[in-house]
């Protein structure tokens, strides 16, 4: 099964996701710069979400192109991975109302951290479809950044009944963190395709076999002698 239709369903979902939570920010009456400070932990939140969602398509969009076929596990665990992204725009929402309040900051967590689960779910069922000499394998090695990204979901979590802005701070280590580049996927690609364009060296042993067919073919071409 080819992934064109999964890329492209991917891609609507998530500009719908962006869409919504957009549509979830209301213009001030007022028109002053005054008029914008009670819409501050709304904007705040929104730019955190969109960039973890444009962290998610970057690294999808990535790990597709790692990919040769899709099976219908792999189309699953993308399903599973959208729901819990589809829930982001209601947790970023809940986050501007309420900011200092430690259950929608705790819950802000738990969507990431199940977004996170889920990305790791559709990673594995790729890896077993294109198998442990990928370019996809060879890319992730021991994939230090996506094992330390749930330990740091769970302890904003743990934070935000002690205190919400520990856990903002932890959400925005995790965002830059990933906001790193990271070229490993790029790099295995790249040594992919010149593996495959570099022509095979000939072999040996069917040297003489050709030179012999070849000095056959031109005698034959010779004229006869009368």
């Amino acid at each position: 099964m080819g992934k064109g239709r999964l890329e492209t369903f991917s891609d609507a979902v998530l500009a719908i996701i962006i869409t919504i939570m957009v549509l979830e920010l209301r213009a001030p009456h007022a028109t002053g710069l005054a008029a914008l400070r009670p819409l501050l932990p709304a904007l705040l939140s929104y730019v955190l979400s969109f960039v973890f969602l444009g962290i998610y398509w970057n690294n999808h969009h990535h790990m597709l192109s790692c990919t040769r076929r899709v099976t219908g596990a792999i189309l699953w665990a993308n399903l599973h991975l959208l729901f819990w992204l589809s829930l982001v725009p209601l947790v970023t929402a809940w986050v501007g109302e309420h900011p200092f309040v430690s259950t929608p900051a705790a819950l802000y967590g738990v969507v990431l951290l199940m977004a996170g689960i889920a990305y790791l779910v559709l990673q594995r069922q790729i890896l077993r479809s294109e198998g442990p000499e990928s370019p996809l394998a060879a890319a992730l090695g021991r994939d230090l950044k996506g094992k330390l990204s749930p330990v740091l979901c769970v302890l904003a979590i743990g934070s935000a009944f002690v205190y919400p802005g520990i856990a903002y701070v932890l959400y925005l280590l995790l965002a830059l963190m990933w906001l790193i580049p990271d070229r490993r996927i790029e790099r295995a690609l790249t040594e992919t395709q010149a593996r495959s364009d570099t022509p095979e060296p000939p072999n040996p042993r069917t040297q003489p076999t050709d030179r012999m067919g070849a000095r056959r073919r031109a005698g034959d071409a010779l004229p006869e002698r009368h």
